[in-house]
């Protein structure tokens, strides 16, 4: 009781502290610095972006909602560390052995340079097959092939590609790195009898993830709203994934990886996940969340029965950064012992220039 009290009292001094130099964000582009920024509704609108679009950086962003990773937002979430532990965020690079999705699986080899001398490895790799970062080149809104700040196709691939989206921007602007907040679903779901199948399309929704974060001491709604997510919070959603493929025999999870895929509701790729509704939506964006993640191979539950992919709207529409495939075992081990469930995250990823994806490299430190 007293590790859940003397929490409470360090997010609250946290929040008193930012509502103590409020700055709202109103015109465009935003000022990243701000501390309170429009709802999903009220967001002001640029005259070339898709209905729904929050492109709010200025035309020529490629960091999205990295921009609130600001070096004040970093040097506050450093008083998260605690007990210095580090816990790294990444399955082994040949994990899933057959990924989700018809993906290249992971090759590794040793190339002798002199015979009991020098050796280098050779690796041949999708980056979307293990622990990932999905980039703003990823995956557009489908419906117009928009993607993030008004990338296209040709700007991606092509005699005419350039660097617009490109990974390497994330970087160059020194990583990804603040204050991360864990909702252990898989804990919360199997202690209240509440049945979720990772291999299967079952749903995460809004009312599900409120209640697990009460069960945790955390409010989650925005800190505009008096909860306890602010600005650049990186969210960490443990689904159960990781737990269920190290269940499973090598031939029932490679089996299920081979499911066919064709995008669309009868997907025979089912993967558990966060729900896509206008509640989750509203959430997600309100919070200002800088990045979102999870265990499970999509985030959201795949295939969607809705009108719409989550992934449209956090990486097109809006810049955010989507994790998919994290280790999250450990943490939340950790922090259910601790009694706490927020920290320091620290995350490098590819400085591949015109990259669409990336390797995690990301760590947690209590």
């Amino acid at each position: 009781m007293s590790g859940i009290l003397s929490t409470a009292r360090h997010r609250l001094s946290q929040i008193q502290s930012i509502m103590s130099s409020s700055k709202t964000a109103t015109t465009l582009p935003f000022d990243p610095d701000a501390t309170s920024f429009p709802s999903r509704k009220n967001v002001p609108r640029r005259e070339d972006a898709p209905d729904g679009a929050a492109w709010v950086w200025g035309k020529d962003d490629n960091l999205g909602r990295l921009n609130l990773l600001t070096p004040a937002r970093i040097k506050a979430a450093a008083a998260e560390i605690k007990t210095g532990q580090m816990i790294s965020l990444n399955l082994p690079l040949n994990v899933p052995e057959v990924p989700a999705f018809h993906r290249e699986h992971f090759k590794h080899e040793i190339k002798t340079l002199a015979e009991n001398a020098a050796y280098d490895d050779l690796y041949t790799l999708n980056t979307q097959s293990g622990t990932q970062w999905d980039g703003f080149r990823h995956a557009s809104q489908f419906s117009t092939g928009t993607f993030y700040n008004n990338v296209h196709g040709p700007d991606i691939i092509g005699p005419n590609s350039n660097l617009r989206n490109s990974i390497h921007h994330w970087s160059t602007h020194g990583g990804i790195s603040g204050r991360g907040i864990l909702l252990d679903y898989h804990t919360y779901a199997t202690q209240h009898s509440i049945p979720h199948n990772p291999y299967e399309a079952d749903r995460i929704p809004f009312s599900s993830l409120t209640a697990c974060g009460k069960a945790q001491g955390l409010d989650i709604r925005p800190h505009s709203q008096g909860g306890d997510i602010l600005p650049g919070d990186i969210l960490f959603i443990r689904s159960g994934f990781t737990a269920a493929y190290n269940a499973k025999s090598r031939e029932e999870r490679n089996a299920a990886a081979l499911r066919p895929h064709a995008l669309g509701p009868d997907d025979g790729q089912r993967w558990g996940g966060v729900e896509q509704s206008e509640e989750m939506l509203d959430w997600l964006h309100d919070c200002y969340f800088a990045a979102v993640a999870g265990d499970a191979p999509a985030f959201e539950v795949w295939p969607s029965n809705r009108e719409f992919y989550l992934h449209e709207y956090l990486l097109a529409m809006w810049g955010c950064p989507i994790g998919e495939l994290l280790d999250l075992e450990k943490l939340a081990e950790r922090c259910r012992e601790g009694g706490r469930w927020t920290f320091f995250v620290a995350s490098s990823p590819d400085n591949c220039p015109g990259g669409v994806s990336t390797h995690v490299n990301g760590m947690a430190i209590l």
